[in-house]
């Protein structure tokens, strides 16, 4: 959970009212906040930088530290603070941002090329015209950066943001992405032109710029935006220009955002541009800026788009537990800055109008959430459901549980392997490449490592892995492992589905088939599965084996374990490519069962 720090006399003065601490922490909880701490900025600043003489200077004033919601990016700074809470409570209503086009001249333009397709793909960028800058209003709008960079930014990996004196440099703007040696410029705050990679190597070396270097530090081409004039903005994610910084007298800035996600992009930007128009000539009105792509695709930022939800009053209060009108619910909802209106007082329909700063709401459910937490949560009556159930286990663990003892009685290890395998584990050591395990493999889409590429289609693998982990432990090994694996299916929501399974290897000097056929035989009497070998009458409830072939198996020692004329399971002597495969040198004999069938 992200924590800002608020001026206190800041605070208050523009809420229009002066709370004691147990006034305001009560208002937090209320709206779903928690004030964290109370401090003052010298102790705020001895604690950041961990020693007394940074603080040297800094005043006394009160400092509320205030817990938000991961998702509520508008809360990030005090002025979206400050709006949700006069919102909440009633003092005004939220505002209804604008985008307006430039009194005189054209829409500003940032030109794409095609290279920045091989860094950083996308783009977006405002305008804040005739802004009105103070010391705290310059403060708020610099830190609320950093809580962007840190928070949907994730330390300027996916956003990276840049602002800018629109008064000192000239569109249209390239957005431009070169290799580091053709790159030059005046870094912020810096008195000489440096080459990408000596400012590079300069920024190695201090504290809160090294973090973010690695993000292209590697990369053939650096990103560069730069004016009509060839005037460098930026370098993002690393640094600005310094000939275009914003300062306290800056009146018009460009806003631009690089970002290797679209949608965050639009959404950092959308919080920016909303939180600080209040300090345009007109509040709440953006100059949008025109994106132009390397196809020549055209797009106004930002989007400021928005869009409506229909909920109903009944579902409402049934997922809360309370019971209110529709009515209601609209002026709960407006009180959370979703401005709503009742559609149909018969059927309890209410349309709810979430404004762009509200990128939390992606559900239904997070408008209930809204309702609960306006009408508040102490104000729902603690009531017991109406019909009383028991837990108990569920039926797949207790027999499972049961099955563990009795195959360590019969003389087996159990192991517990992971999860996540290599593509290889499951194909082509098993003999299996391209075949129906790895088939029904669901892939890591940004795997870290070569061995943890898929989940497990097979529990076979992870014993053998575990076999040869264990190579200088006496003969013979006998492993076993109940777990899941997790298998392609379109007909789930998830496409995939979990399968319970039991799998047991024994690995000696001689295969052991005859021990593996034991333990299935001591499995299915555990369970109460008569066998159905010579006794064809039991077919239909019981089991059997019968003579099947499988590339994992050795020739003519492969088994199809067959239950109520259905296969589930396989065992048999082991190929020996497989063994070889997993780094053995004896013979081992497997079973694996689909144990869902079983209850």
């Amino acid at each position: 959970m992200p924590t800002i720090s608020v001026n206190r006399e800041q605070l208050f003065k523009c809420l229009g009212k002066t709370y004691t601490e147990e006034e305001f922490d009560a208002l937090c909880f209320d709206y779903g906040l928690e004030l964290d701490e109370v401090t003052s900025e010298k102790e705020l600043i001895e604690k950041e930088q961990g020693h007394t003489k940074a603080a040297d200077g800094a005043s006394d004033a009160i400092i509320y530290k205030i817990e938000v919601p991961a998702n509520r990016y508008d809360l990030l700074c005090i002025e979206g603070l400050v709006q949700a809470l006069k919102v909440f409570l009633r003092k005004e209503s939220a505002p209804q941002y604008t985008l307006s086009p430039p009194g005189k001249g054209d829409v500003q333009e940032i030109v794409m090329t095609e290279t920045t397709k091989e860094i950083r793909p996308f783009c977006v960028g405002a305008v804040l015209r005739n802004i009105k800058f103070t010391e705290e209003i310059y403060n708020n709008f610099i830190d609320l950066q950093d809580k962007i960079h840190s928070s949907i930014g994730r330390k300027r990996t996916l956003v990276s943001i840049g602002t800018h004196d629109l008064d000192t440099i000239e569109g249209p703007f390239v957005y431009d992405a070169k290799p580091p040696a053709d790159i030059k410029f005046v870094a912020l705050n810096q008195e000489k032109a440096f080459t990408a990679p000596e400012l590079m190597e300069l920024y190695s070396k201090e504290s809160h710029l090294k973090g973010y270097l690695p993000i292209i530090r590697d990369s053939p081409v650096y990103p560069i935006i730069y004016d009509k004039n060839g005037v460098v903005l930026s370098m993002p994610p690393i640094i600005n220009g310094d000939h275009s910084k914003i300062k306290l007298t800056t009146t018009n800035v460009l806003i631009e955002i690089t970002a290797t996600d679209l949608t965050k992009a639009t959404v950092a930007l959308d919080t920016i541009v909303a939180m600080f128009s209040g300090y345009c000539q007109k509040p709440y009105e953006i100059e949008p800026v025109k994106i132009i792509h390397p196809d020549q695709k055209r797009v106004l930022t930002p989007e400021l788009s928005y869009r409506s939800e229909i909920v109903f009053a009944d579902h409402l209060n049934k997922k809360i537990g309370i019971k209110i009108s529709a009515d209601d619910v609209a002026k709960l909802l407006t009180k959370m800055c979703l401005k709503s209106e009742v559609i149909s007082q018969e059927t309890g329909e209410v349309k709810v109008t979430i404004p762009p700063t509200r990128s939390d709401v992606i559900h239904a459910c997070d408008i209930i959430e809204d309702v609960a937490i306006a009408y508040g949560y102490n104000n729902i009556v603690k009531t017991l459901p109406r019909s009383m159930t028991i837990g108990s286990q569920q039926k797949s663990m207790k027999l499972s549980e049961r099955v563990r003892i009795e195959l360590a009685a019969a003389g087996f290890t159990e192991a517990l392997t992971f999860s996540l395998c290599s593509r290889d584990d499951i194909g082509k050591k098993m003999r299996q490449e391209g075949g129906e395990m790895e088939r029904a493999a669901v892939h890591i889409a940004n795997p870290k490592t070569l061995e943890f590429q898929v989940v497990r289609t097979s529990l076979i693998p992870g014993l053998l892995k575990t076999i040869a982990s264990n190579r200088k432990m006496p003969l013979p090994l006998k492993l076993f492992e109940i777990q899941e694996v997790v298998l392609k299916d379109d007909k789930r929501d998830t496409k995939a589905r979990n399968e319970r399974r039991i799998a047991a290897v024994h690995y000696n000097k001689t295969p052991g088939f005859e021990v593996i056929h034991g333990l299935l035989d001591r499995l299915m009497q555990i369970l109460e599965v008569k066998c159905a070998t010579g006794n064809p009458s039991l077919r239909d409830v019981g089991y059997y084996i019968r003579a099947a072939d499988d590339k994992s198996y050795f020739p003519g020692r492969c088994a199809e374990i067959v239950f109520r004329e259905e296969v589930v399971g396989m065992l048999g002597v082991l190929h020996p490519d497989v063994i070889t495969a997993f780094d053995l040198v004896c013979p081992a004999a497997a079973m694996e069962i689909n144990f869902e069938k079983f209850y």
